[in-house]
């Protein structure tokens, strides 16, 4: 699937449906240009209940926590048989 500012819009609309009103959505996303967009931009400051975090451009910490995801992933998701 692309990573574009449309496909992440949808994303966050559908998590933004599916929580219950009330708590507050924190956010912890990389320094990508689609999370960025003047569209995504005006999308979450319309919902004060959302809350963005930013990773330094110099974050080596979220690397090997993307890492981890992707071997965890090669060795025992892809492999799996799930029900739900």
């Amino acid at each position: 699937k692309r990573h574009r500012a449309t496909e992440f819009l949808d994303f966050l609309k559908r998590i933004d449906a599916e929580m219950p009103k009330g708590p507050d959505v924190h956010l912890v996303m990389d320094n990508y240009a689609t999370h960025k967009t003047p569209r995504i931009k005006a999308w979450l400051a319309r919902r004060p209940h959302w809350h963005v975090h930013f990773t330094p451009t110099s974050a080596s910490w979220i690397n090997q926590v993307q890492r981890w995801f992707a071997e965890l992933t090669r060795k025992q998701l892809q492999r799996g048989v799930h029900r739900s």
